[in-house]
């Protein structure tokens, strides 16, 4: 298995680049051709949603079509991808950053009983307690 970092993933999503997103594809096709997984960390995730809101300027409807896209894609290996759904879905009802809800999550998941914050944004979230 080989391992994708954020420009690699976010050429091959955005395909806004003549030389670099082709070769982002080229690199998914051969990845489906030869049965051979590539592997997405939960930082490349919390990055690639940072740069599409802040150099991009995506909307949070277009983040979360393409966080379903790569959960949804077989060639791709996540780290944790039932924690990443679990984020996509604090996202969806939250106004919370993706980034802050993997990081409530992996927290959950890691037994802690809630995540402390200064963030007011994050009070409607279980894994989170504002203080």
């Amino acid at each position: 298995m080989k391992g994708l970092d954020t420009n690699t993933l976010a050429r091959y999503l955005r395909d806004d680049d003549i030389v670099q997103s082709a070769k982002a594809a080229r690199l998914m096709q051969r990845a489906i051709n030869e049965n051979q997984p590539l592997f997405i960390n939960h930082v490349v995730l919390c990055e690639l949603t940072w740069i599409l809101t802040s150099v991009y300027v995506h909307t949070k409807n277009d983040l979360i079509e393409m966080i379903e896209k790569v959960l949804a894609a077989e060639y791709l290996e996540l780290e944790d991808r039932n924690t990443v759904q679990s984020a996509l879905e604090d996202y969806k009802s939250s106004k919370a950053d993706f980034a802050d809800c993997l990081i409530g999550r992996n927290n959950l998941k890691a037994c802690c009983e809630f995540t402390l914050t200064f963030d007011r944004r994050l009070r409607p979230l279980q894994s989170f307690r504002v203080h």
